[in-house]
């Protein structure tokens, strides 16, 4: 995914929070008006290392439709460089695969040396739509992929995030971005009384577990399901406010990755996604600096 000459580029950068720091004493910029932006400029990061990828989104359709800026999908497919390169954007309401597919057409067409992208709306349920997706190897395990997970509260099932992993057995996993509520989460959990709904999206019985537990030891557990289930070796729970200024957490992004660098480009996007986005010419001079020896 990354050549070995690109790797020393990174070595000073931050590392990232470990799994077992207590983020929620920590100031972080991030809020829920901005998660999307999170998304976008982490990708914006990694593809001016990776030069390609493929992006999935399992809920692509926006969650609030007035509120553009906000939606993952349309900050991704719009960000410049347009070197990610395939698309699968899942929906299963009908009015958002109608804003979805529009989203999709309004982009600029393919070129013969320029966009060669694949632009792919998918209708139905992400849970069994992604199998048949992974299972016809529609896009190359050699190449970085990423899959957003911003479900609405539990949409999404264990056995969806446990064929992602398992999709690639060599090099790195697809990359995961899984938001786990918060603010709302006891009220869902208590409302739900459909059992086999939490038991789907938990993956098992001790989704029970949660309703006693301290808010941030949930997403210390699915970061540790994660890893230890999973295999995937960087888990970390980074922190959405509801507000700018606010103490709550709304939501917990836990980012699964494999790849050592790509924990170091995480924290680099968390503390800029509210700031101006800097120009390629930028970021690479940023990291050629750290290849200079010292003085």
């Amino acid at each position: 995914m990354i050549s070995d000459n690109q790797l020393p580029l990174f070595d000073q950068l931050p590392e990232a929070p470990r799994f077992d720091l207590p983020l929620r004493r920590l100031k972080y910029p991030v809020w829920t008006e901005n998660k999307a932006r999170l998304i976008e400029r982490y990708l914006y990061y990694f593809v001016l290392v990776t030069k390609h990828g493929t992006y999935i989104d399992g809920f692509a359709g926006p969650q609030e439709a007035e509120k553009p800026d906000m939606w993952s999908a349309k900050l991704v497919l719009e960000s410049e460089p347009r070197w990610l390169k395939h698309f699968f954007l899942f929906e299963k309401d009908p009015k958002q695969i109608a804003r979805v597919q529009q989203l999709a057409d309004s982009q600029p067409p393919r070129t013969r040396k320029g966009n060669k992208r694949n632009i792919h709306v998918i209708a139905g349920d992400f849970n069994e739509s992604v199998h048949q997706l992974l299972s016809a190897g529609r896009f190359s395990k050699k190449e970085a992929a990423f899959c957003l997970l911003d479900q609405r509260t539990f949409e999404c099932h264990w056995s969806t995030v446990e064929a992602l992993a398992r999709y690639k057995t060599e090099k790195y996993k697809i990359e995961l971005f899984y938001f786990l509520s918060n603010g709302w989460l006891d009220r869902a959990l208590a409302a739900q009384k459909d059992f086999a709904v939490l038991e789907s999206w938990w993956g098992d019985p001790d989704w029970c577990n949660l309703r006693s537990m301290p808010h941030l030891d949930r997403a210390k557990w699915l970061s540790s399901r994660l890893r230890e289930q999973l295999g995937y070796v960087f888990v970390t729970p980074w922190p959405i406010f509801e507000r700018k200024g606010s103490s709550r957490v709304m939501y917990y992004m836990i980012h699964a990755t494999d790849h050592p660098e790509a924990p170091k480009l995480m924290n680099r996007a968390y503390f800029k996604a509210v700031e101006p986005k800097e120009p390629a010419e930028q970021f690479r001079l940023d990291f050629s600096r750290a290849k200079e020896p010292a003085a």
